[in-house]
Protein backbone atom coordinates (compact mmCIF):
# COMPACT_ATOMS: atom_id res chain seq x y z
CA UNK A 1 0.00 0.00 0.00
CA UNK A 2 1.23 3.51 -0.82
CA UNK A 3 2.31 5.97 1.87
CA UNK A 4 0.21 9.01 2.76
CA UNK A 5 2.62 11.80 3.60
CA UNK A 6 1.76 14.84 5.70
CA UNK A 7 3.43 17.73 3.90
CA UNK A 8 2.13 20.52 6.10
CA UNK A 9 -0.46 21.45 8.71
CA UNK A 10 -1.80 24.84 9.70
CA UNK A 11 -4.64 26.32 11.69
CA UNK A 12 -6.20 29.56 12.79
CA UNK A 13 -6.01 30.75 16.37
CA UNK A 14 -9.16 29.92 18.30
CA UNK A 15 -11.45 32.84 18.99
CA UNK A 16 -14.05 32.98 21.75
CA UNK A 17 -17.21 31.51 20.28
CA UNK A 18 -19.64 34.24 21.18
CA UNK A 19 -21.10 36.93 18.95
CA UNK A 20 -20.05 40.36 20.17
CA UNK A 21 -17.19 38.96 22.23
CA UNK A 22 -15.09 36.71 20.00
CA UNK A 23 -12.60 38.21 17.54
CA UNK A 24 -13.63 35.80 14.77
CA UNK A 25 -17.38 35.73 15.33
CA UNK A 26 -18.16 38.24 12.55
CA UNK A 27 -16.26 36.29 9.87
CA UNK A 28 -18.09 34.02 7.43
CA UNK A 29 -17.34 30.30 8.02
CA UNK A 30 -16.28 29.90 4.39
CA UNK A 31 -13.79 32.74 4.80
CA UNK A 32 -12.35 31.26 7.98
CA UNK A 33 -11.82 27.93 6.23
CA UNK A 34 -10.36 29.75 3.23
CA UNK A 35 -7.73 31.27 5.53
CA UNK A 36 -6.07 27.92 6.20
CA UNK A 37 -6.52 26.65 2.64
CA UNK A 38 -4.85 29.77 1.27
CA UNK A 39 -2.04 29.43 3.81
CA UNK A 40 -1.39 25.81 2.81
CA UNK A 41 -1.15 26.80 -0.86
CA UNK A 42 1.17 29.75 -0.20
CA UNK A 43 3.42 27.97 2.31
CA UNK A 44 3.98 25.02 -0.02
CA UNK A 45 3.86 26.74 -3.42
CA UNK A 46 0.97 24.41 -4.19
CA UNK A 47 -0.44 24.25 -7.70
CA UNK A 48 -4.08 24.04 -6.65
CA UNK A 49 -5.08 22.62 -10.05
CA UNK A 50 -3.33 19.42 -8.92
CA UNK A 51 -5.38 19.06 -5.72
CA UNK A 52 -7.56 15.99 -6.27
CA UNK A 53 -10.00 16.68 -3.46
CA UNK A 54 -10.62 18.64 -0.28
CA UNK A 55 -12.27 16.65 2.52
CA UNK A 56 -13.69 18.91 5.21
CA UNK A 57 -15.22 18.30 8.64
CA UNK A 58 -18.05 20.49 9.92
CA UNK A 59 -20.50 19.29 12.51
CA UNK A 60 -23.34 21.82 12.36
CA UNK A 61 -24.00 22.13 8.64
CA UNK A 62 -26.70 24.75 8.37
CA UNK A 63 -27.01 28.26 6.99
CA UNK A 64 -23.67 29.93 6.36
CA UNK A 65 -21.90 26.86 7.72
CA UNK A 66 -23.68 24.55 5.28
CA UNK A 67 -23.42 24.33 1.48
CA UNK A 68 -20.30 22.10 1.40
CA UNK A 69 -17.65 24.20 3.15
CA UNK A 70 -14.85 22.11 1.62
CA UNK A 71 -15.71 23.24 -1.89
CA UNK A 72 -16.90 26.79 -1.15
CA UNK A 73 -13.89 27.61 1.02
CA UNK A 74 -11.53 26.40 -1.71
CA UNK A 75 -13.19 28.69 -4.22
CA UNK A 76 -13.04 31.56 -1.73
CA UNK A 77 -9.34 30.83 -1.18
CA UNK A 78 -8.66 31.26 -4.88
CA UNK A 79 -8.07 27.57 -5.63
CA UNK A 80 -8.29 26.37 -9.19
CA UNK A 81 -11.81 25.22 -10.02
CA UNK A 82 -10.42 21.72 -10.66
CA UNK A 83 -9.92 21.26 -6.89
CA UNK A 84 -13.08 19.48 -5.78
CA UNK A 85 -14.41 19.38 -2.22
CA UNK A 86 -16.74 17.47 0.10
CA UNK A 87 -17.89 18.07 3.67
CA UNK A 88 -18.67 15.45 6.31
CA UNK A 89 -20.06 15.21 9.83
CA UNK A 90 -18.88 12.85 12.56
CA UNK A 91 -19.74 15.37 15.25
CA UNK A 92 -16.59 16.15 17.30
CA UNK A 93 -14.62 13.51 15.41
CA UNK A 94 -15.08 15.16 12.02
CA UNK A 95 -11.60 16.67 11.86
CA UNK A 96 -9.89 13.31 12.43
CA UNK A 97 -12.19 11.54 9.99
CA UNK A 98 -11.48 14.06 7.22
CA UNK A 99 -7.76 13.30 7.56
CA UNK A 100 -8.36 9.55 7.75
CA UNK A 101 -10.42 9.55 4.56
CA UNK A 102 -7.88 11.73 2.78
CA UNK A 103 -5.12 9.33 3.80
CA UNK A 104 -7.17 6.37 2.60
CA UNK A 105 -7.61 7.96 -0.82
CA UNK A 106 -3.87 8.50 -1.14
CA UNK A 107 -2.86 5.10 0.30
CA UNK A 108 -5.26 3.29 -2.02
CA UNK A 109 -3.73 5.00 -5.03
CA UNK A 110 -7.00 6.65 -6.02
CA UNK A 111 -5.68 10.19 -5.37
CA UNK A 112 -2.25 11.81 -5.10
CA UNK A 113 -2.91 15.16 -3.42
CA UNK A 114 -5.73 15.66 -0.93
CA UNK A 115 -6.31 18.40 1.62
CA UNK A 116 -8.17 17.55 4.82
CA UNK A 117 -9.39 19.74 7.62
CA UNK A 118 -12.37 21.27 9.32
CA UNK A 119 -14.15 24.37 10.50
CA UNK A 120 -16.57 25.19 13.29
CA UNK A 121 -17.91 28.65 14.02
CA UNK A 122 -19.55 27.93 17.36
CA UNK A 123 -20.48 31.59 17.69
CA UNK A 124 -22.53 31.24 14.52
CA UNK A 125 -24.18 27.93 15.36
CA UNK A 126 -25.14 29.16 18.83
CA UNK A 127 -26.57 32.40 17.47
CA UNK A 128 -28.61 30.62 14.79
CA UNK A 129 -29.75 27.58 16.78
CA UNK A 130 -33.43 26.71 16.48
CA UNK A 131 -34.95 26.86 19.97
CA UNK A 132 -37.69 24.48 18.80
CA UNK A 133 -35.27 21.82 17.56
CA UNK A 134 -35.20 18.52 19.47
CA UNK A 135 -32.62 18.91 22.24
CA UNK A 136 -31.13 15.42 21.99
CA UNK A 137 -29.45 13.49 19.20
CA UNK A 138 -32.32 11.18 18.34
CA UNK A 139 -34.17 14.26 17.00
CA UNK A 140 -37.44 13.09 18.50
CA UNK A 141 -37.21 9.54 17.11
CA UNK A 142 -39.12 7.69 19.82
CA UNK A 143 -38.07 4.26 18.55
CA UNK A 144 -34.37 5.19 18.71
CA UNK A 145 -34.87 6.84 22.07
CA UNK A 146 -36.38 3.64 23.44
CA UNK A 147 -33.35 1.54 22.49
CA UNK A 148 -30.55 4.10 22.84
CA UNK A 149 -31.52 7.06 25.04
CA UNK A 150 -29.05 9.88 24.43
CA UNK A 151 -28.81 12.81 26.77
CA UNK A 152 -26.87 16.07 27.06
CA UNK A 153 -23.09 15.64 26.88
CA UNK A 154 -22.35 17.29 30.20
CA UNK A 155 -24.81 14.98 31.92
CA UNK A 156 -22.92 12.09 30.30
CA UNK A 157 -19.63 13.44 31.64
CA UNK A 158 -20.98 13.58 35.19
CA UNK A 159 -22.50 10.11 34.79
CA UNK A 160 -19.14 8.67 33.77
CA UNK A 161 -17.39 10.41 36.65
CA UNK A 162 -19.93 8.90 39.03
CA UNK A 163 -19.66 5.39 37.61
CA UNK A 164 -15.85 5.54 37.56
CA UNK A 165 -15.45 7.15 40.98
CA UNK A 166 -13.58 10.15 39.58
CA UNK A 167 -13.98 13.06 41.96
CA UNK A 168 -14.05 16.85 41.60
CA UNK A 169 -10.45 17.31 42.71
CA UNK A 170 -9.19 14.98 39.96
CA UNK A 171 -11.08 16.69 37.14
CA UNK A 172 -10.11 20.12 38.42
CA UNK A 173 -6.47 19.07 38.69
CA UNK A 174 -6.44 18.05 35.04
CA UNK A 175 -8.07 21.34 34.03
CA UNK A 176 -5.45 23.27 35.97
CA UNK A 177 -2.68 21.28 34.29
CA UNK A 178 -4.21 21.99 30.87
CA UNK A 179 -4.13 25.73 31.52
CA UNK A 180 -0.55 25.61 32.78
CA UNK A 181 0.68 23.60 29.81
CA UNK A 182 -1.12 25.78 27.30
CA UNK A 183 0.34 28.92 28.85
CA UNK A 184 3.84 27.45 28.66
CA UNK A 185 3.35 26.30 25.07
CA UNK A 186 2.16 29.76 24.02
CA UNK A 187 5.00 31.51 25.86
CA UNK A 188 7.58 29.24 24.21
CA UNK A 189 6.06 29.61 20.74
CA UNK A 190 5.26 25.93 20.37
CA UNK A 191 2.18 26.69 18.23
CA UNK A 192 3.84 29.28 16.02
CA UNK A 193 4.78 26.91 13.19
CA UNK A 194 1.16 26.01 12.49
CA UNK A 195 -0.65 29.18 13.50
CA UNK A 196 -1.80 31.50 10.69
CA UNK A 197 -3.40 34.90 11.38
CA UNK A 198 -6.94 35.72 10.33
CA UNK A 199 -7.67 39.00 8.57
CA UNK A 200 -10.83 41.00 8.09
CA UNK A 201 -12.13 41.69 4.60
CA UNK A 202 -10.55 45.17 4.69
CA UNK A 203 -7.12 43.65 5.35
CA UNK A 204 -6.90 44.55 9.03
CA UNK A 205 -5.91 41.87 11.52
CA UNK A 206 -8.79 40.01 13.16
CA UNK A 207 -6.83 37.58 15.36
CA UNK A 208 -3.29 36.21 15.53
CA UNK A 209 -3.23 34.53 18.96
CA UNK A 210 -5.24 32.13 21.10
CA UNK A 211 -8.12 34.06 22.61
CA UNK A 212 -9.63 31.55 25.03
CA UNK A 213 -6.90 30.52 27.56
CA UNK A 214 -7.11 31.70 31.16
CA UNK A 215 -3.50 31.38 32.38
CA UNK A 216 -4.37 32.81 35.78
CA UNK A 217 -6.49 29.76 36.60
CA UNK A 218 -5.69 28.13 39.94
CA UNK A 219 -7.04 25.12 41.78
CA UNK A 220 -8.75 27.57 44.13
CA UNK A 221 -10.56 29.42 41.33
CA UNK A 222 -11.65 26.12 39.81
CA UNK A 223 -12.93 24.89 43.17
CA UNK A 224 -15.03 28.03 43.43
CA UNK A 225 -16.93 27.40 40.20
CA UNK A 226 -20.45 26.05 40.43
CA UNK A 227 -21.15 22.79 38.61
CA UNK A 228 -23.33 23.32 35.55
CA UNK A 229 -25.20 20.12 34.86
CA UNK A 230 -27.40 19.51 37.92
CA UNK A 231 -29.69 22.14 36.37
CA UNK A 232 -30.04 19.99 33.24
CA UNK A 233 -31.30 16.87 35.00
CA UNK A 234 -34.96 17.88 35.16
CA UNK A 235 -35.24 19.68 31.82
CA UNK A 236 -38.00 18.02 29.77
CA UNK A 237 -37.05 16.82 26.29
CA UNK A 238 -40.41 15.58 25.00
CA UNK A 239 -44.07 15.19 25.94
CA UNK A 240 -43.49 11.63 27.15
CA UNK A 241 -42.08 12.70 30.49
CA UNK A 242 -38.44 12.26 29.53
CA UNK A 243 -35.81 14.58 30.92
CA UNK A 244 -32.07 14.83 30.37
CA UNK A 245 -31.66 13.07 33.70
CA UNK A 246 -33.92 10.08 33.17
CA UNK A 247 -32.55 9.45 29.67
CA UNK A 248 -29.33 8.35 31.33
CA UNK A 249 -30.82 6.77 34.46
CA UNK A 250 -33.14 4.60 32.37
CA UNK A 251 -30.04 2.89 30.98
CA UNK A 252 -28.04 3.12 34.19
CA UNK A 253 -30.55 2.91 37.06
CA UNK A 254 -27.73 2.75 39.59
CA UNK A 255 -27.24 6.48 38.93
CA UNK A 256 -30.75 7.38 40.12
CA UNK A 257 -30.36 9.95 42.89
CA UNK A 258 -26.61 9.34 43.08
CA UNK A 259 -25.13 11.53 40.34
CA UNK A 260 -21.91 13.19 41.43
CA UNK A 261 -21.85 16.44 39.43
CA UNK A 262 -18.24 17.54 39.00
CA UNK A 263 -18.09 19.45 35.71
CA UNK A 264 -18.27 23.20 35.23
CA UNK A 265 -17.05 25.85 32.80
CA UNK A 266 -13.45 25.49 33.96
CA UNK A 267 -13.09 21.75 33.43
CA UNK A 268 -15.12 21.47 30.23
CA UNK A 269 -14.01 22.31 26.68
CA UNK A 270 -14.16 25.93 25.60
CA UNK A 271 -16.70 27.21 23.06
CA UNK A 272 -14.61 28.71 20.27
CA UNK A 273 -14.34 29.40 16.53
CA UNK A 274 -11.52 27.89 14.46
CA UNK A 275 -10.34 26.08 11.34
CA UNK A 276 -7.44 23.79 10.42
CA UNK A 277 -6.07 22.02 7.34
CA UNK A 278 -3.46 19.41 6.41
CA UNK A 279 -1.86 18.71 3.04
CA UNK A 280 -1.49 14.97 2.29
CA UNK A 281 0.22 13.53 -0.77
CA UNK A 282 1.64 10.35 -2.19
CA UNK A 283 5.40 9.85 -2.31
CA UNK A 284 5.34 10.25 -6.09
CA UNK A 285 3.51 13.57 -5.87
CA UNK A 286 5.86 14.88 -3.18
CA UNK A 287 8.95 13.88 -5.17
CA UNK A 288 7.61 15.35 -8.40
CA UNK A 289 6.77 18.69 -6.79
CA UNK A 290 9.85 18.94 -4.59
CA UNK A 291 7.91 18.69 -1.32
CA UNK A 292 9.54 17.44 1.85
CA UNK A 293 7.16 15.39 4.00
CA UNK A 294 6.96 16.12 7.70
CA UNK A 295 5.16 12.94 8.66
CA UNK A 296 3.11 10.01 7.48
CA UNK A 297 -0.17 8.37 8.39
CA UNK A 298 0.53 5.02 10.08
CA UNK A 299 -2.98 3.78 10.87
CA UNK A 300 -6.55 4.94 11.42
CA UNK A 301 -9.51 3.35 13.20
CA UNK A 302 -13.07 4.03 14.27
CA UNK A 303 -14.91 2.68 17.28
CA UNK A 304 -18.42 2.86 18.67
CA UNK A 305 -19.43 2.54 22.31
CA UNK A 306 -22.48 3.14 24.49
CA UNK A 307 -24.51 6.03 22.98
CA UNK A 308 -26.10 6.80 26.35
CA UNK A 309 -22.76 7.52 28.03
CA UNK A 310 -21.57 8.89 24.68
CA UNK A 311 -18.00 9.82 25.68
CA UNK A 312 -16.32 6.45 26.38
CA UNK A 313 -15.14 5.29 22.93
CA UNK A 314 -11.61 6.85 22.92
CA UNK A 315 -10.05 4.06 24.99
CA UNK A 316 -11.21 1.18 22.75
CA UNK A 317 -10.45 3.33 19.67
CA UNK A 318 -6.87 3.83 20.87
CA UNK A 319 -6.45 0.10 21.49
CA UNK A 320 -7.84 -0.68 18.04
CA UNK A 321 -5.58 1.74 16.17
CA UNK A 322 -2.51 0.53 18.09
CA UNK A 323 -3.31 -3.03 17.07
CA UNK A 324 -3.76 -1.99 13.44
CA UNK A 325 -0.38 -0.24 13.52
CA UNK A 326 1.37 -3.15 15.22
CA UNK A 327 2.43 -0.85 18.05
CA UNK A 328 2.00 -0.74 21.82
CA UNK A 329 1.24 2.20 24.05
CA UNK A 330 4.94 2.35 24.95
CA UNK A 331 5.75 3.24 21.33
CA UNK A 332 3.69 6.43 21.48
CA UNK A 333 5.64 9.58 22.31
CA UNK A 334 2.78 12.09 22.02
CA UNK A 335 -0.84 11.44 22.98
CA UNK A 336 -3.61 13.89 22.12
CA UNK A 337 -6.99 13.08 23.69
CA UNK A 338 -9.52 15.85 23.25
CA UNK A 339 -10.58 17.39 26.53
CA UNK A 340 -14.28 17.54 25.70
CA UNK A 341 -14.76 17.22 29.44
CA UNK A 342 -12.07 16.61 32.00
CA UNK A 343 -13.38 13.15 32.84
CA UNK A 344 -12.82 11.99 29.23
CA UNK A 345 -9.09 12.64 29.41
CA UNK A 346 -8.80 11.50 33.04
CA UNK A 347 -10.49 8.16 32.31
CA UNK A 348 -8.37 7.75 29.17
CA UNK A 349 -5.14 8.20 31.14
CA UNK A 350 -6.25 5.87 33.93
CA UNK A 351 -7.64 3.10 31.75
CA UNK A 352 -4.57 2.94 29.52
CA UNK A 353 -2.18 3.57 32.45
CA UNK A 354 -0.39 6.31 30.54
CA UNK A 355 2.50 8.53 31.52
CA UNK A 356 0.75 11.85 32.14
CA UNK A 357 3.77 13.75 30.87
CA UNK A 358 3.08 12.38 27.36
CA UNK A 359 -0.62 13.26 27.26
CA UNK A 360 -1.80 16.66 25.99
CA UNK A 361 1.70 18.01 26.48
CA UNK A 362 0.75 21.51 25.34
CA UNK A 363 -2.64 21.71 27.00
CA UNK A 364 -6.00 20.82 25.56
CA UNK A 365 -9.53 21.99 24.89
CA UNK A 366 -10.21 22.99 28.50
CA UNK A 367 -7.62 25.72 28.05
CA UNK A 368 -7.64 26.31 24.29
CA UNK A 369 -11.19 25.50 23.22
CA UNK A 370 -12.89 22.94 21.00
CA UNK A 371 -14.19 24.13 17.59
CA UNK A 372 -16.06 20.89 17.02
CA UNK A 373 -15.49 20.05 13.35
CA UNK A 374 -11.95 21.43 13.33
CA UNK A 375 -10.49 20.07 16.56
CA UNK A 376 -9.35 16.70 15.24
CA UNK A 377 -7.34 18.33 12.45
CA UNK A 378 -5.93 20.83 14.93
CA UNK A 379 -4.78 18.04 17.24
CA UNK A 380 -3.06 16.12 14.44
CA UNK A 381 -1.10 19.24 13.55
CA UNK A 382 -0.34 19.85 17.23
CA UNK A 383 0.95 16.29 17.63
CA UNK A 384 3.15 16.66 14.55
CA UNK A 385 4.60 19.95 15.81
CA UNK A 386 5.33 18.40 19.19
CA UNK A 387 6.99 15.33 17.66
CA UNK A 388 9.28 17.64 15.71
CA UNK A 389 10.01 19.78 18.75
CA UNK A 390 10.75 16.86 21.06
CA UNK A 391 12.27 14.43 18.55
CA UNK A 392 9.59 11.82 19.17
CA UNK A 393 8.52 9.31 16.55
CA UNK A 394 4.85 8.37 16.96
CA UNK A 395 1.78 10.38 17.95
CA UNK A 396 -1.73 9.08 18.62
CA UNK A 397 -4.78 11.34 18.38
CA UNK A 398 -8.32 10.41 19.39
CA UNK A 399 -11.46 12.02 20.72
CA UNK A 400 -15.00 11.23 21.78
CA UNK A 401 -17.85 12.06 19.42
CA UNK A 402 -21.58 12.29 19.92
CA UNK A 403 -23.54 9.12 19.37
CA UNK A 404 -20.91 7.20 21.34
CA UNK A 405 -18.07 7.14 18.80
CA UNK A 406 -14.35 7.83 18.54
CA UNK A 407 -12.03 8.00 15.52
CA UNK A 408 -8.32 7.52 16.15
CA UNK A 409 -5.18 8.06 14.10
CA UNK A 410 -1.46 7.37 14.52
CA UNK A 411 1.12 9.52 12.75
CA UNK A 412 4.88 9.14 12.44
CA UNK A 413 7.37 11.99 12.24
CA UNK A 414 9.66 11.83 9.21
Amino acid sequence: MAEAYIIDACRTPRGIGKVGKGALAHIHPQQLAATVLKALAERNKLDTATVDDIIWGTSSQRGAQGADLGRMAALDAGYDIKASGVTLDRFCGSGITSVALAAAQVMSGMEDCVIAGGTEMMSYTAATADPKAPPVLDAGNTRLRASHPQTQQGVCADAIATLEGIDREAVDRLAFTSQQRAAKAIAEGRFDKSLVPVYNEDGTLALDHEEFPRPGTTMETLAGLRTVFPAYMDIPVDDQGNTYGNLVTRKYPELEGKMNHVHHAGNSSGVVDGAAALLLTSKEYADKHGMKPRGRIVATANMGDCPTLMLNAPVPAAKKVLEKAGLTKNDIDVWEINEAFSVVAEKFIRDLELDREKVNINGGAMALGHPIGATGSILIGTALDELERSGGRYGLVTMCAAGGMAPAIIIERI
